[in-house]
């Protein structure tokens, strides 16, 4: 009957609308949900780069920053050493009070750092020591000189026969030469022995990045070359 066939268009045509709102609403829920998601993932993204760049500059914060000595007056980069000894040398800064004997000075790597009388704990964080036993500075003998691997003396790595080394003591510059290298076990102290002429002896441990204690020495000789009246002289 007409009548009816109307009706069903109307209800069918009901339906059509209902079908088209739930479809409309599904869709809308899936776009808020995506952006949601967009938002978040976004966020988390630059949440986690900007706590990379901390990170890094917390890291970077430690090894790469410098000092100046108050005894060579020359700067002191961390570059190479561990965090440890960094800690350890602006510590010792404040309670290393006695005077050094001497600048211990190599241009190839840029050093520049106080001797003092012995290889105590604190005289080693503060600078290099002079080994007891060996020559006092300017004796016409063997000098050695000792220092952390992992601070002052880690650029001693670089070094090779033929380059020079200044020793500047009161009133005087010694100056020498690297004869060679050598690596040793820790009770070879025959590295140590007296010489007829001055030399000099530096020793640290060995291997330079060596986790824990090193098992061997690192040993660079040097002979004197000349010697002759400084400008510059150890407070």
């Amino acid at each position: 009957m007409p009548g009816d066939h109307g009706k069903s268009q109307k209800i069918d045509l009901m339906r059509t609308r209902k079908i088209e709102a739930v479809l409309m609403a599904i869709g809308l829920t899936l776009l808020v949900v995506w952006g949601g998601a967009w938002i978040h993932r976004t966020a988390s993204s630059r949440a986690a780069v900007k706590k990379f760049e901390a990170d890094q500059a917390q890291t970077s914060g430690v090894a790469p920053s410098m000092m100046k000595d108050p005894v060579s007056g020359s700067q002191v980069d961390f570059g190479l050493w561990s965090a440890k000894r960094v800690v350890a040398y602006k510590e010792s800064v404040a309670n290393k009070v006695d005077s050094p004997l001497a600048v211990l000075r190599i241009p190839k790597i840029h050093l520049e750092v106080p001797v003092y009388n012995d290889t105590d704990d604190l005289t080693l964080n503060r600078g290099v020591g002079r080994i007891l036993g060996t020559a006092q500075v300017g004796a016409p003998s063997n000098l050695g000189i000792a220092g952390h691997r992992d601070g002052f003396f880690r650029g001693l790595k670089d070094l090779a026969p033929g380059d020079e080394i200044d020793l500047i003591r009161t009133g005087q510059s010694d100056s020498y030469v690297v004869e060679k290298i050598q690596i040793v076990n820790p009770d070879d102290v025959s590295v140590l022995n007296s010489t007829r002429g001055a030399s000099l002896t530096l020793v640290t441990c060995f291997p330079f990045y060596y986790v824990g204690s090193a098992p061997q020495r690192f040993i660079v000789h040097a002979s004197m070359t000349g010697s002759g009246q400084s400008h510059q002289e150890p407070n």
